[in-house]
Parts: structure tokens; C-alpha cells; sequence
């Protein structure tokens, strides 16, 4: 069966790391045969949420008036969602977390969905993805039924495209095309 898969490219890095690594997903997803959409966060306009808990009172709709309406509409429709961040300070990008926050407004409605994570450092130690991944898994713990599927912890990658010549890269698009 096709489905509708959602890559959520948290690099501010246009061809940075984990954006290399999203598009070779995408690659394996598409010759799959299923549906994908790429949405690079950095090119949004995504403001951060004031917890003024409007969308609680409006059934879901932001006060803020920005991108994240699209991106929300996007993952409800999709069956499953990559999220990907390169590694600050053992944790996820802001761009990536902004996009968490803003998910108050439906996270209720998010049901039953597949995740993979995708996660690069310049650090190549054991434990440099421990905490970034718990933050994945803490989000998606959040949604009702949520399935983590798959996850990529490209170690060692720090210049923009460094990650093009190691094992990561056929790893991100095999875990596409088997989605």
C-alpha cells in the first residue's frame, strides 16, 4: 500500500547534513511508489508559541497567522512523518522545535502515525544522539498510536555535505524505499 509520507527537514542548512540525508529518504520513498512531501522548516514562517492556548478555545486554529497552519494540515493527512535535526547542544534545532510547540493546537488529532527520526553531529561519540532522540520519541509519545519506525544517527558529519560519502546516505534512501 502507498502512503502519504511527510519529511520535516529541520536543517537551517540548505544541503547540509540531515537535509542530504531527508532527500535520499525521499528518493527511496518515491521509488516505492509512495507519496512524498518535503517541507524545509528554515523556509517557513513559523513563530514560536506563546502558550495564550487560543487554538484550545478555536478548535485548533492558531491566533498566530503563519505557516504552520500548512504544515499542520500536512501531517494529519500523512500516514507517516520523518523528522530530521542536525544535533545542537545534544538536543534538536529550534527550527525543528518550534514546529513541536505549534503542535498544540491539534496534537489531539494526530493519531496513528509512523515516525523516523533522522538525526546528524559532528560529534561521533556513543552517546552524542541520546538526548535529541529522546526529544523525538517525547514528542510522538504525545499522539495516540504513533509507531517509531526507523531512525538514522549520522555520526561524525560536520561541513555541509560531509555526509555524501559515508554509509548514511544509502541508510537514509533503503529506509525510504522500505517505508
Amino acid at each position: 500500500m502507498n502512503k502519504k509520507v511527510l519529511i520535516l527537514s529541520g536543517s537551517p542548512r540548505k544541503l547540509g547534513n540531515s537535509d542530504i540525508l531527508c532527500d535520499e529518504f525521499m528518493k527511496g520513498a518515491e521509488d516505492s511508489g509512495n507519496e512524498v512531501k518535503k517541507i524545509r522548516i528554515s523556509e517557513k514562517k513559523i513563530g514560536f508559541c506563546e502558550g495564550c492556548y487560543y487554538c484550545q478555545k478555536s478548535g485548533g486554529i492558531c491566533a498566530k497567522k503563519d505557516d504552520m497552519e500548512e504544515i499542520l494540515d500536512d501531517i494529519l493527512k500523512s500516514d507517516v512523518i520523518v523528522m530530521a535535526t542536525p544535533v545542537y547542544f545534544y538536543s534538536i534545532d529550534a527550527q525543528l522545535k518550534a514546529v513541536f510547540d505549534r503542535t498544540v493546537a491539534k496534537w489531539t488529532q494526530i493519531k496513528d502515525k509512523e515516525f523516523y527520526y533522522i538525526m546528524t553531529a559532528a560529534e561521533d561519540s556513543e552517546n552524542v544522539m541520546n538526548c535529541t532522540l529522546e526529544c523525538l520519541r517525547g514528542l510522538t509519545a504525545c499522539f495516540e498510536g504513533s509507531k517509531e519506525k526507523g531512525i538514522i544517527e549520522a555520526k561524525g558529519v560536520y561541513e555541509k555535505g560531509e555526509v555524501k560519502n559515508t554509509k548514511y546516505v544509502k541508510q537514509a534512501f533503503e529506509m525510504g524505499k522500505n517505508v
